[in-house]
């Protein structure tokens, strides 16, 4: 995980060419990474899409998910950490700390995951390891400890430190040496930097802080357990550093990671549904089987891809599970371990195994896999509200079921990203985190169904009402030899307070108007409500009563009255006018401490009413505000570059007012 541009690709590859899981590793800037599957993270030479990886080191299976660093597509990387046993964070050691390293850590922090930090880029000019690691202690607090010190920087980094060992591991074109004294130039900060980590680690386990304390000698081993204990409990987060452009201590990363960092049975399991109450559930291979569908996609050669965890038990390929949100039986004829766009069949699948199974008949996101008769289900996370939207609609007539059908599957692949049909504008509407999450996803429109698209700015949905009290009198009459059409009705028109509706009365004496006639003024003034007023908009909130009215024994029928319906208002409309009536939406923004007074000041030149503020985590603040729908159709991209990627904000409908 980390920030785009931070080297989480170029990481993966080395860390897949270092177990000689592929023969070499690809580049992200040639396009041929092993995790960028699709063409638009080749052209665009970033990750936009979780990438999967399951290879062995030293007999241990690791299964690695690629996640996108960039904001709009931190859906996929959220989806990783539901089913990710662990967490490395991927820093630049040139850059520092970037804003979705901060999000992305406050999100595993959230789910109590363990995360190790490895400072990458320590070959590069300006890389420097103590500001790095400053930088990435200022920012997560207490518990942050270097395992490696660099020897070198820059051009001068040949290789790492260990703190626990103190040995040093130098690497020379691919190779790794192994030294058990410490480079003199950093020996004293190493010894430093030991002394700290052994008094930090000690305290884990009561034992061996009462052996230190009486002067005991505390061997790597114990302080190798201790320090698997902490990071195992997300109460101690290691620190390494290398390159993974040079291959320069991926190996020992990849050490770390099998002898410290937690087993899918070393950690809590995820709390599952089981007949109207949760357990935690085990990972067991004699437990009941349980597997969780994290991502679904479509390849356009063996269709719909299921991506799922196996939480709890055993998989036999043909196996037949029941899906528990449709209740259907799924029969998965393959099971597939997967590297980037490989994939092998396999037999078997075991507790805590990362598997793809194809064909399946009707899976999504979020789905729990079960043996018949089982009730246990996992509760599908919640996704993001999205807050970028774009009007689409084919550019070719005759496309309009493809697009249907490319969206549909878009909207399958990537819960994220939400579609549909406006019925008030009548547009075609998609929804996502942001400008380039749509436009992706709108290219892999184009490119998989041969779908040309064209956008427009999504319309605001205004209202009308009228201005103030009136009554007039609608009159129909037509003759045109033989039966005529023939209705008067005299209306008294009263605009109503906001999502009042439409009301409609009677009070005609008299039988000036059959009675059976009387409804057909209301359809013809609810009718014409919706063809609009002066601006064009529908109208609404008006309370129209018949008070009078004329009829003729044979000319007059229900389309005369809707007709006379329908003039009443239309002089109402012409003698008092309308008032516009624009949607106004409750938004609640958050962002660092340090923005707020810009966020504020452009929510005023939004004409947006500050109904309150509110303290939110680590420096940031909740502002609460009501604010034009129109004025806000832009904001996700507004407020990312006020707030520098760091602010957030919801937005739900919430009232109709008039516009000034």
């Amino acid at each position: 995980m980390g920030h785009h541009g931070n080297g989480k690709t170029s990481l993966a590859e080395a860390l897949l060419a270092a177990a000689g899981a592929i023969g070499r590793a690809g580049r992200v800037e040639n396009g041929n990474t092993t995790l960028d599957t699709q063409p638009e993270e080749r052209s665009r030479a970033q990750t936009l899409t979780l990438g999967l990886a399951s290879f062995t080191w030293n007999d241990y299976r690791i299964n690695l998910i690629d996640t996108p660093g960039y904001l709009d597509f931190a859906g996929d990387a959220e989806i990783a950490l539901q089913v990710a046993d662990m967490a490395v964070f991927v820093v630049d050691g040139v850059s520092g700390l970037q804003v979705s390293d901060e999000m992305m850590w406050a999100a595993a922090a959230e789910r109590g995951l363990p995360r190790l930090v490895f400072i990458n880029k320590m070959d590069k000019d300006r890389a420097s390891f103590a500001t790095t690691l400053e930088d990435v202690r200022a920012h997560f607090g207490q518990g942050i400890e270097p395992i490696e010190l660099p020897v070198g920087e820059a051009r001068a980094f040949t290789g790492v430190t260990d703190l626990l060992s103190e040995h040093t591991f130098f690497y020379d074109t691919g190779s790794t040496v192994e030294r058990d004294e410490v480079p003199p130039e950093i020996a004293a900060q190493e010894h430093e930097e030991h002394e700290h980590l052994l008094e930090d680690v000690i305290q884990i386990e009561d034992d061996l802080l009462a052996r230190y304390l009486d002067g005991e000698t505390i061997t790597v081993t114990e302080l190798g357990r201790a320090l698997r204990s902490g990071f195992a409990t997300a109460t101690l987060w290691p620190v390494l550093c290398g390159s993974a452009t040079e291959m320069v201590a991926v190996d020992r990363l990849l050490d770390f990671i099998c002898r410290l960092g937690p087993g899918p049975d070393d950690l809590p399991g995820p709390r599952v549904g089981e007949s109207g109450k949760t357990v935690t559930l085990s990972c067991r291979d004699d437990g009941p089987t349980v597997g969780y569908v994290f991502k679904t996609q479509t390849d356009e050669y063996v269709g719909q891809v299921a991506y799922l965890k196996l939480l709890s038990g055993t998989i036999h390929a043909d196996e037949v599970l029941i899906n528990q949100r449709t209740g259907a039986k799924e029969r998965l004829h393959n099971l597939l371990t997967v590297l980037g766009n490989k994939t092998t069949s396999i037999g078997v699948a075991e507790a805590g195994d990362i598997i793809a199974a194809i064909k399946l008949s009707d899976v999504a996101t979020g789905d729990t896999l079960a043996p018949p008769g089982s009730a246990l289900t996992v509760a599908a996370a919640a996704t993001h509200q999205p807050v970028y939207a774009i009007a689409v609609s084919p550019q070719r007539t005759g496309d309009e079921d493809k697009l249907a059908t490319a969206l549909a599957e878009m909207v399958r692949d990537d819960p994220t990203l939400h579609v549909e049909r406006d019925p008030d504008t009548h547009q075609l509407v998609i929804r996502g985190a942001g400008d380039v999450h749509v436009q992706v996803a709108l290219s892999r429109v184009q490119r998989r169904f041969g779908v040309s698209v064209g956008t427009e700015p999504v319309k605001v949905a205004y209202r009308e009402t009228l201005a103030k009290a009136v009554q007039t009198e609608g009159r129909h009459k037509k003759q045109s030899g033989g039966h005529g059409q023939f209705g008067v009705a005299t209306v008294r028109f009263e605009p109503l307070p906001r999502d009042s509706g439409f009301e409609f009365h009677d009070e005609t004496k008299g039988g000036v108007i059959p009675k059976s006639l009387v409804p057909a003024v209301g359809k013809g003034i609810s009718e014409s409500m919706g063809r609009g007023g002066r601006e064009g908009h529908p109208l609404v909130d008006i309370r129209a009563t018949v008070t009078d009215g004329k009829h003729h024994s044979v000319d007059s029928d229900e389309f005369s009255f809707r007709m006379a319906g329908a003039l009443a208002l239309k002089e109402a409309i012409e003698r008092v006018g309308t008032i516009v009536l624009e949607p106004i939406v409750h938004v609640e923004v958050t962002v660092p401490d340090a923005v707020q007074g810009d966020v504020l000041a452009d929510l005023a030149r939004r004409r947006g009413q500050i109904e309150g503020t509110e303290p939110a985590t680590d420096g940031h603040t909740t502002i609460i505000a009501s604010v034009p729908q129109g004025e806000v159709l832009d904001y996700a991209v507004s407020l990312r570059s006020m707030t520098h990627g760091r602010g957030r904000f919801t937005a739900e409908f919430a009232r109709y007012q008039q516009r000034p």
